[in-house]
């Protein structure tokens, strides 16, 4: 992403002017942008003219339009299945970062006058990749949308794990950004049982088809060229993922393709997983090879911290609380050593609500807390979503049970003055 423009003045009133380039660009920017924002970007309209003689004529327009944000709908690049005689490649093929895919629809009345369209007039801007988003907020710009717009425009980002989760005859490629996980591509090869093929030939013929599908659909979507792609994951369940890595290194060879061999030899870690299911990423970045790898980086941190998270709740269940309710009250008690947060939060269309977060996020970085925001777009964001999306590692134990307790008498005592005080009021009148 690149920061065109920036005017934010100290009460958070202001714009910023974005240019997206890739597909984690489009995610920065879904979570960004907010119901009740005003939007500037390119859009195509569809204008109707009347003639001089009265006939009417329809034309596309491109234009600038400026629009008051209703909703905001993100869809990430697709993830097509082939079968063996569809995944094709010529011999000796470079690897290719793939193009951008995901779509940003932003939908809203317009609401900056146009020569060609009528102020409130509905329309959806579709966002593309380099051309710049000029947002504006109404409400002001938080310190959660502010540090999300630094974030995003950080050089030098880009694909940093290449992953292959396979099992016997079927594959998932994904790719592991700062932000995003996506699943750039799926094979699935019918495998005979060995006992069902008499000297396991049809087999091992299958198993071939299989290895050769997989090495044209790594070579197409896997950029393994890419100097910001750090490690190459091999998972499987049981021992497929030797026999993958092993056909590669020798179709790699045989086709004379050196920078296939160098980069499977140098950044390949392979790792066992209990399935062959995309799923089983989460378990790929806990791994102690893969941590040793990757420790520095996002998704890997957000792994890590939410392993810590339930195995505390498994060991000393009073200093691993979950639920908005109890890690406010956890907060108010100074005692959040790691509050960890999904950024869905943050996307409430309701502005108070988004207000609270913002404001629990601020309180406990003040106290010296450690705050880990998770991308709902990684597996690990997608299981702390199932946890309501926010949890926290304490630093002492606290019973919820006594807290709740004490909770309810400090609101009994509060109540219990205000009668009094209504009391000594009515009697002085």
């Amino acid at each position: 992403m690149k920061l065109v423009g920036k005017y934010v003045d100290k009460s958070g009133a202001g714009y910023v002017n974005l240019r997206p380039e890739d597909d984690e660009d489009m995610w920065h920017l879904y979570n960004i942008i907010q119901q009740g924002d005003l939007v500037r970007a390119p859009a195509i309209r569809r204008v109707q003219s009347v003639s001089a003689t009265g006939s009417t004529e329809s034309h596309r327009v491109k234009l600038n339009l400026t629009i008051r944000v209703s909703r905001v709908e993100f869809s990430s690049s697709g993830a097509p299945s082939s079968s063996a005689d569809q995944a094709t490649s010529p011999a000796g093929s470079s690897s290719a970062a793939p193009t951008t895919t995901a779509a940003l629809h932003i939908s809203g009345p317009v609401a900056a006058e146009n020569r060609h369209v009528k102020m409130g007039a509905f329309h959806t801007l579709d966002i593309e990749s380099n051309r710049d988003v000029r947002i504006e907020k109404v409400d002001g710009w938080d310190s959660v949308a502010l540090a999300r717009v630094e974030e995003s425009c950080v050089p030098g980002r880009g694909a940093e794990v290449g992953a292959v989760v396979c099992g016997e005859g079927t594959a998932a490629f994904c790719l592991l950004s700062q932000h995003m996980t996506l699943v750039t591509h799926r094979i699935s090869v019918p495998i005979p049982r060995k006992a069902s093929a008499p000297g396991t030939s049809q087999y091992e013929k299958a198993m071939a088809r299989f290895h050769a599908t997989l090495y044209d659909a790594f070579v197409r979507h896997i950029p393994y060229t890419s100097p910001s792609l750090r490690a190459i994951v091999l998972a499987s369940p049981g021992w497929v993922r030797e026999g993958v890595f092993n056909a590669m290194i020798t179709e790699a060879g045989r086709r004379g393709d050196k920078t296939l061999s160098k980069a499977l030899r140098e950044k390949t870690v392979k790792v066992h997983v209990s399935s062959a299911h995309v799923h089983s990423l989460v378990e790929v970045l806990k791994s102690p090879e893969i941590v040793a790898q990757l420790k520095e980086t996002k998704f890997a941190r957000e792994g890590i911290v939410l392993d810590k998270f339930f195995k505390m709740l498994g060991v000393d269940e009073m200093r691993a609380w979950y639920g908005p309710d109890h890690v406010r009250l956890a907060a108010d008690r100074g005692a959040i050593g790691t509050l960890l947060i999904s950024d869905e939060l943050f996307r409430a269309s309701d502005p108070k609500l988004r207000k609270i977060y913002v404001e629990l996020v601020e309180g406990v970085q003040q106290k010296g807390a450690e705050v880990v925001m998770f991308s709902s777009m990684h597996e690990s964001g997608q299981q702390l979503n199932q946890l309501t999306g926010i949890a926290a590692i304490l630093t002492f134990p606290l019973d919820v049970e006594v807290v709740e307790a004490e909770e309810r008498e400090a609101r009994e005592e509060e109540r219990r003055q205000q009668e009094t005080e209504t009391l000594d009021g009515g009697g002085v009148g």
